[in-house]
């Protein structure tokens, strides 16, 4: 987990029990170079499974971890991570989700794009789940790439959540078979009004494993980012 004066961020993942289940799912964290600047927030699912996952998840890690200096302009980001991923047949693309955060006027400021991912959810302080009105096409996957972000404020206390779709597709419950789903995701994630990042995370997590016990599932993995009560934002 980070602290920081203007912002919390916590992550949490949990790997597939069974190794020919095993995906890519991976998160990361690029922190800014300056007082004024942004830290780049990076969660991904690749396609595939085992080594051949392994392999692309560190290739799109290692090339982003490069182009990180270029974050303040997330569409070039990710068309350039298109290019380098494109192969003929067009069988190497993944999902991710961007995360810029700044202290701007005393509230924490998000930019927020999705690459045919899951959408990232806002939890204001009253409890209201959002979804973040971003979407984009998968990465690698055709040689046209567009993507739309959205810049989103976080008062003290409120939380956005990225997440893979481990977490909403993990299967489980009472009779075995059953998705956890959105609607859980966002009453999950509904009762977490309020708490740090590190408690969001611990507490989503503890949800979507006993909903899944000792069964198979896929990875799972998320990150929140926090804008914390105790200290006041300071205005750049």
């Amino acid at each position: 987990m980070e602290r920081r004066d203007d912002f919390e961020l916590a992550g949490g993942y949990r790997a597939s029990a069974d190794h020919e289940l095993v995906g890519g799912d991976f998160y990361d964290v690029h922190p800014a170079t300056g007082p004024d600047g942004e830290t780049l927030v990076v969660l991904g699912d690749v396609c595939g499974k085992g080594l051949e996952a392994a392999v692309l998840s560190g290739k799109i890690r290692n090339t982003l971890h490069a182009l990180a200096p270029l974050a303040d302009n997330h569409e070039r980001v990710l068309n350039l991570l298109n290019s380098a991923l494109l192969t003929p047949d067009n069988s190497r693309f993944a999902t991710l989700v961007l995360a810029s955060i700044a202290s701007r006027e005393g509230q924490l400021k998000l930019r927020l794009t999705c690459a045919g991912h899951p959408a990232p959810l806002i939890l204001r302080n009253d409890g209201t789940v959002l979804e973040a009105d971003t979407r984009g096409m998968l990465v690698g996957a055709l040689r046209q790439f567009t993507a739309r972000s959205t810049e989103v404020s976080l008062a003290p206390g409120e939380t956005c959540l990225l997440y893979t779709d481990g977490l909403s597709e993990a299967r489980g419950g009472p009779l075995g078979q059953e998705m956890f789903g959105d609607e859980r995701l966002i009453d999950a994630l509904a009762q977490c009004a309020q708490l740090p990042a590190e408690a969001v995370v611990e507490r989503m997590m503890m949800l979507t494993s006993e909903w899944v016990t000792d069964r198979k599932h896929d990875d799972m993995a998320v990150v929140a980012i926090t804008a914390p009560r105790r200290t006041h934002l300071s205005a750049v």
